[in-house]
């Protein structure tokens, strides 16, 4: 007698003798095929490749403290930082699919790369900073290693790991509307204690062809997003892009000017048919960091706090993103847990260490995985297809240099949305875990720093509970993370205090 799961398997491959990827992948056990795969591998690229273009417009366009971009240039190399994030993201993609054996894939995680450019870098040389991104990947491997890192993972409120990624959502939506110029800071001069206000003369109108652009960009990405379009976001920055360049073309409206003088000019590019659309990757920014500079430019615990706050987000990010696209994938045990999950954790950890080490920022796995295995995907074969096409797509870097502010960062007001909407799990009726939650949400854009967000609300967290005579149900570790956070506000006066300063 045959059992129904021995007939499944026979009708799967009928000769009854699976090839090695058969084998390998188990794909004919998780009920898949090779054409499902490779359709799954399809769908996840073209639904995370806009990693490609978004990556060096965020962490690319900003200057170090010694003022000089990513690759030791005085101007933005958008194409350099392209072929080296698709590069990093194809090969730890196919490792994941290779050695985790499921349909994950990764590439530079957003949030993280704002929080490197805007709150680390500014305050010491890129490769500095990168170096304190590997730090963070080897952390997070040898808490893995230990099995350290659930015990960590089950000790931060849920409620306050949400809002960490909603913060750092609206954080980078900020960042989408000032790049774009739809928000403009207010200058010194300007008579106002409003730090900005809307279009380029501050007085609500907005003005420009480029503005206009991105407003329609804004609306037709939107749109496709709430369509369920797949590579929604990929999409909009290509259809606004080609927009811009044929509004460059029948308008001549060139570039801002340093000056000030063409306020309505492009950001960042000029939209022009480029010189070359294929051309050799240029990966001359791989092992550009340096593991321990930053402890002398900022000191050790300014330094240790940045890799907790990296290690933070990057820690809970990963753990939602495997549960979840593994339910859907029917990769989920009985137990709860993820087939191969050590093997998941550390490929992912160490994807956070190459990040850096590649000069890219760290790499996470991606949401985005969902798109394939909803074509069908179940194994790492669909993994190893899209680090493929993310090789290739090295080739194409020059494209992204035709690619202006206003046509890119309308993604960023959407993926800034798209985190949003985890707010819904925050009980905002529990005022005790709602108004730290709070905190952290708010802080991070007014603040203009991730690390502030996170800090307040630990901080307050810790305080409301200690007040309301409930210390004694705080797990050690946030006393621990909460100290940690409390010296690195007081930080200053503490030197002083000491004559440090």
């Amino acid at each position: 007698m045959v059992r129904a799961c021995d007939s499944a398997r026979v009708n799967a491959n009928p000769m009854n003798t699976p090839g090695f990827l058969d084998r390998y992948f188990s794909i004919s056990a998780r009920g898949s095929s090779v054409g499902q795969e490779v359709r799954g591998g399809f769908a996840t690229f073209f639904t995370m490749a806009y990693i490609v273009v978004l990556n060096p417009l965020i962490i690319g366009t900003v200057a170090d403290k010694t003022g000089q971009f990513l690759g030791d240039g005085n101007n933005p190399n958008i194409a350099l930082v392209a072929a080296a994030t698709a590069f990093v993201a194809g090969i730890l993609t196919i490792i994941m699919g290779v050695f985790g054996r499921v349909p994950f894939a990764l590439a530079t995680g957003l949030g993280l790369n704002a929080f490197l450019a805007f709150g680390i870098a500014s305050q010491m040389s890129w490769e500095d900073a990168m170096g304190l991104v590997v730090l963070e990947g080897i952390v997070i491997a040898i808490l893995v290693v230990t099995g350290f890192r659930v015990a960590v993972f089950h000790a931060i409120p849920a409620q306050l790991k949400t809002a960490i990624s909603v913060g750092i959502g609206l954080f980078i939506a900020l960042i989408g509307f000032v790049d774009a110029g739809f928000v403009r800071r207010m200058p010194d001069a300007s008579g106002t204690t409003v730090p900005v206000k809307l279009g380029a003369l501050g007085n609500g109108s907005l003005t420009g062809w480029p503005t206009l652009v991105f407003v329609v960009g804004l609306l037709v990405t939107a749109f496709l997003v709430a369509r369920r379009v797949k590579g929604a976001i990929l999409l909009g920055i290509v259809g606004t892009t080609v927009l811009a360049m044929i509004v460059e073309a029948i308008g001549k409206i060139g570039p801002q000017i340093p000056d000030g003088s063409n306020p309505n000019g492009w950001s960042l590019n000029v939209p022009a048919w480029p010189k070359n659309f294929i051309e050799l990757p240029d990966l001359s920014l791989l092992g550009q960091f340096s593991l321990f500079g930053s402890f002398a430019k900022i000191g050790g615990l300014a330094a240790v706090m940045f890799v907790f706050t990296l290690m933070l987000a990057d820690f809970f990010d990963t753990m939602g993103t495997i549960v979840g696209v593994g339910r859907q994938a029917n990769l989920v045990q009985e137990d709860g847990t993820v087939e191969r999950t050590k093997e998941i954790l550390l490929v992912d950890s160490l994807a956070a260490a190459a990040g850096g080490a590649a000069g890219v920022s760290s790499n996470t796995t991606y949401i985005e995985s969902a798109a394939g295995v909803g074509e069908g995907a179940r194994t790492g074969l669909a993994s190893i297809v899209t680090g493929v096409l993310f090789l290739l797509a090295m080739f194409f870097a020059p494209l992204t240099e035709i690619v202006p502010f206003e046509a890119a960062t309308p993604a960023l007001v959407v993926v800034g949305f798209l985190m949003m909407t985890q707010v819904k799990e925050i009980d905002f009726s529990d005022f005790e875990t709602a108004i730290p939650a709070f905190l952290t949400i708010v802080l991070m854009p007014f603040t203009y720093s991730i690390t502030a967000g996170i800090g307040a609300g630990f901080v307050s967290y810790i305080a409301i509970k200690a007040f309301r005579g409930k210390a004694r149900d705080l797990h050690p570790l946030m006393w621990l993370v909460g100290a940690l956070f409390v010296v690195y506000f007081a930080l200053e006066p503490l030197k002083s205090l000491l004559g440090l300063s």
